[in-house]
Formats: C-alpha cells, structure tokens, sequence
C-alpha cells in the first residue's frame, strides 16, 4: 500500500545537485554533474536536450535503477519531502510501480514476452496492493479499457508480440498508472511511434494526469511535444541543466545559447524554409572528454576565454527561471551589449 507521509511538501520532486558517475579502471565518467529541478504537484516537467546529455541516466537514477559501475555520488532526490537516497532497497521496491512509476522507451524491449498482458499488469496490484489474483485481474482489465484499448478481455491473454507497437505503449501506460502513483516518469513515450499514435498517447498522459493528479516528468528530444504537452522545461547538456524556466518563457525568450540553437533547428510550421535549416556544429561532448569550462562552450558562437576556462554556476531569477551561462553574469568578458537571441538567429527569417 502507499506511504502516505504526514511532512508537507511543495513540490512531488526536487533534486538538489544530483550526481551520477560511471566508473572504469582510469577515469570516473561524469554522466549527471550537479542537476538541481523541481516539479511541482500536478504539473509536468520536459527535459530536454540531445542524445548523450544524460536525460535517460536522471531519469534512472531517481528511480535508483544504477547498476554497476554507475553510482550516485552526490546530491539529494526528494520525493514528497522525504529523500530517496536516504532509502533502503526495500524501502525503494515499494515506492517503484507505486508511488513512482516509469514508462520506458522501448516497449517491445520492457515487457516480458513470456507473460501476457494480463499477468503483466497485475502484477503490480498483487504486489504493491495485495490483491488477489481475481481482483487483480479486474482491475487490469478496467485499467486496460481506461487506456482505450479495444477488446480489453482479448488483450489480457495476449503476448507482447501479438500486438501493435502503439498498443504496447498503451499497455506500458496501463501499467505504470496502475496503482494510482504520485509521479510519472515517461523516457521518449513515443518513440518510433507514427504521428497520429504520438498524438494519442499525449493526450491519453494529458488526460489521466488531470484525472489521477499526478506529476509527470517527460523527457523528449523534441521541443514540438514539450509545447504542447509540459508546465516548466529543463534543458540539459552534457549531464547538467543549462536552462530551467516555465514553458511559456523558454519558448517565446529563451536566453542560453544551447536552447535558441534548438529552437531554430525546428522547422517552421507556418512558412516554406529557403535553404537548409540552423544546426547547431559540432557534437555533444564525450563524458569521458568534458571541457574544462562551459560544457558547451566548443559549440557556442558567443564563447569567450572565460568559457572555454570556467564553468558558470546556474543562477535563478526572481521568477525561479535558472540559466548557466556567463553572458548574464557579472563576469562576462564579452561584449556587454550581446543579445543571444537576436545573434543567433541573424540571417534566418
């Protein structure tokens, strides 16, 4: 059953300088460095950010499924008030599937092909509600029609293989909102999937947050969904936030480097593009190769000495927006008069 703690909370999560390292014979891989976000009750976070900025290993490591040689080295990880960190192993197997639940990138890959649908799903109602296998099995079958799939008592006898790839997404969301959890962690939810199912499975997550009240941290590579879908955005590179603030913010003044570069590699939906569109050059860094300064300082069309030398700390606004990058400093050797957005964008109407 859940652990209702009587401890007030603000936030469903708030994770103060994560840190998450891989270590080999010579070297320790820094693949989270010093994440801090939050995510308020009922509201959904983005995160955002290329392949390799360590989106997928933040979502694990709340979930503390860091297998060896990874390990949590640092920081904090609180979930409604209480300090996952903090929590035994057995502590934890009551709160994944529970409290927090996860939907996994590959469907076809998180799900057992041995089990049907139905032993699947009940599982976690026997598990974490101690129900019976009868009991279970109902319930299942309600979660599986809550999900819109069609001829819901068929499907419980199904494998994995039998079905669609969009209906295995729906059965991983049965799944994972089977015992009512208070966070809803979803890893690229439609990957591979075509545009009408994505549409779907949005909305379905949309409306059952608003139905259940739960929190939901998506992470995604596309900036399409995080408009669409999320309350705040965190963009992160090379395993830290670069920019954190509200969706509306971020979209209509983004101010670090990284997130306009994003922003224009977008193809516009209201207008025919000439030519090709923005990229940003280069790549993201190795973990094992970081820059000694800013992390995307080899990319930055604004870097200065000071970047390529110095990481910045992230700063937070009086509206609680952060940004990690030196131009908004009082540091900043550059030119002081710099508008990002303006500069980035010249030459691309």
């Amino acid at each position: 059953m859940k652990n209702n703690t009587s401890k007030e909370y603000e936030n469903i999560l708030e994770i103060n300088h994560l840190q998450t390292s891989f270590f080999t014979k010579n070297a320790e891989i820094k693949a989270v460095d010093g994440l801090s976000f939050t995510i308020p009750k009922k509201k959904t976070l983005g995160v955002v950010g290329e392949s390799g900025s360590g989106k997928s290993i933040t979502s694990l490591s709340i979930m503390r499924l860091i297998d060896n040689p990874g390990k949590i080295v640092g920081g904090e990880i609180y979930f409604k008030g209480e300090d996952l960190l903090q929590k035994s192993e057995s502590e934890m197997r009551k709160i994944r599937g529970n409290e927090i639940s996860m939907i996994f990138q590959e469907p076809m890959t998180s799900l057992n092909p041995t089990l049907t649908v139905g032993q699947q799903i009940s599982e976690s109602y026997i598990t974490h509600q101690e129900l019976s296998k009868k009991e279970a099995k109902q319930k299942s079958l309600e979660m599986l029609k809550l999900v819109g799939i069609p001829s819901p008592k068929k499907r419980l006898k199904q494998y994995p293989h039998e079905l669609s790839g969009g209906m295995r997404q729906r059965i991983m969301i049965a799944m994972a909102l089977a015992c009512d959890p208070d966070l809803l962690i979803a890893d690229e939810p439609t990957t591979a999937l075509d545009v009408t199912i994505q549409a779907q499975i949005l909305d379905l997550i949309n409306e059952l947050q608003d139905r259940l009240g739960m929190g939901v941290l998506l992470i995604t590579h596309d900036l399409g969904i995080v408009a669409e879908t999320c309350d705040y955005v965190a963009v992160m590179y090379g395993g830290q936030v670069m920019e954190f603030a509200d969706v509306k913010s971020l979209f209509t003044h983004p101010k670090h480097p990284y997130t306009v570069g994003l922003m224009k590699s977008i193809p516009p939906h209201d207008r025919d593009v000439e030519g090709d569109l923005d990229v940003i050059k280069g790549s993201v860094p190795s973990p094992v190769e970081m820059p000694n300064g800013c992390r995307f300082a080899p990319r930055c069309p604004f870097a200065t000495d000071l970047c390529h030398q110095k990481l910045p700390n992230i700063e937070t606004d009086s509206y609680g927006n952060q940004i990690r990058c030196w131009i908004y400093s009082d540091e900043w050797d550059g030119d002081p008069e710099v508008n990002v957005h303006a500069k980035t964008t010249e030459g691309t109407t």
